[in-house]
């Protein structure tokens, strides 16, 4: 009880002061005094301040009611009496925006939302440097165990013989592979673009989706890896090896493929460096080119599915379409026989498109 008296006390105290710092007669202290009011610096506890409170409230409606009666009839004013009153408007020195509580309510909780999608395209963001920043990790931890001789040269030398027909050939694993071959058996070579982040190993298994939202250390991962498509053979190389890889927006993986669309890149980047496993690649670019994922019924030119050409015709023949397509000219040509390296990406020009690149096995 003795409570309450002390809030109505405290709260006849904020009466008094606020009646010697404002003329309540004056209609603009009374406004000044109801904005302040309306940003929670003066507030009530007891029924004695509420009453203060909806009394300052009944004023402030009773002066607005007053201008909008007084705007009426300016309204009905000569042109010359609006001019007056428009030189006197910007004359005057101070404007007192007044809400209704229900306003103010409402502008709180634009506030509030506002804030909260702050909150959340931040914590996004940092989310996402984070992730390549863990990529970029990654990538340098093994680039630099590729080039550690030390621990590759703890592991024996590891080899398959292949037959293909009387033909036997013995395939073994090049000494900078070795160690990452061990720590995950699904490796099968290594790909480079210079001046540009494509400096990564790469990937294969029977299932061309797994890749797709994994990395490297079998964890689940949005950036993936890149990976060669389940149809190719690195034992035994048919016309053409496909390797796939993400088009992040950070940049990772194949995020920087689509520099070649511009011909002065490909000007200074002729060569790209594949390794497999067994034997090390270079390649010279000879297409750039757009395309898409076409449905399975559709009769037209599909890239991804060119694996392997069975004739000279049928070698010739992908030729001609690839070289539609391509942007711009190289110069470079294939001969039948020749081993070809296509590098595809997602491509946000159309639906289900695709950036791809296309170079030839030079030595």
């Amino acid at each position: 009880m003795s409570s309450y008296r002390e809030q109505q006390n405290e709260d006849l105290k904020k009466i008094d002061a606020i009646k010697k710092k404002y003329n309540l007669s004056n209609e603009q202290d009374v406004l000044n005094l109801y904005s302040q009011m309306q940003t929670g610096d003066i507030s009530f506890e007891t029924d004695i301040g509420k009453a203060f409170d909806d009394s300052i409230f009944q004023k402030v409606e009773e002066i607005k009611s007053k201008n909008r009666l007084e705007a009426n009839v300016k309204n009905g004013s000569s042109n010359s009496q609006k001019k007056n009153r428009k030189e006197k408007s910007v004359k005057s020195s101070k404007t007192v925006i007044v809400l209704t509580k229900k306003e103010m309510m409402i502008r709180k909780t634009l506030l509030t939302l506002l804030f909260l999608i702050a909150v959340l395209c931040l914590g996004y963001f940092s989310y996402y440097c984070y992730d390549a920043w863990k990529v970029d990790r990654e990538s340098e931890r093994l680039a630099r165990l590729k080039e550690n001789t030390v621990v590759n040269g703890m592991y024996a030398d590891q080899e398959i013989e292949i037959s293909n027909g009387e033909e036997k050939k013995i395939l073994k694993i090049l000494d900078q592979y070795k160690s990452l071959y061990n720590s995950n058996k699904t490796l099968i070579g290594w790909l480079n673009i210079a001046d540009t982040i494509i400096d990564y190993p790469v990937m294969q298994t029977e299932d061309n989706e797994y890749y797709l939202n994994h990395n490297i250390q079998l964890e689940e991962d949005r950036n993936g890896a890149l990976f060669l498509d389940s149809h190719c053979d690195i034992t035994n190389p048919g016309t053409n090896y496909i390797v796939y890889g993400h088009n992040m927006k950070s940049g990772k993986m194949f995020g920087s493929l689509d520099k070649y669309a511009d011909q002065s890149f490909y000007e200074k980047h002729k060569e790209i460096r594949f390794d497999t496993l067994y034997e090390e690649g270079t390649y010279e670019v000879m297409y750039v080119f757009r395309s898409r994922v076409y449905q399975q019924d559709e009769i037209v030119f599909k890239y991804y599915q060119f694996y392997d050409a069975n004739s000279e015709e049928e070698f010739q023949s992908y030729m001609k379409e690839m070289e539609a397509l391509s942007l711009y000219d190289t110069g470079v040509k294939a001969e039948y026989g020749d081993h070809l390296l296509t590098l595809s990406t997602c491509d946000y020009e159309e639906k289900d498109g695709r950036f791809v690149v296309v170079a030839k096995r030079v030595k």
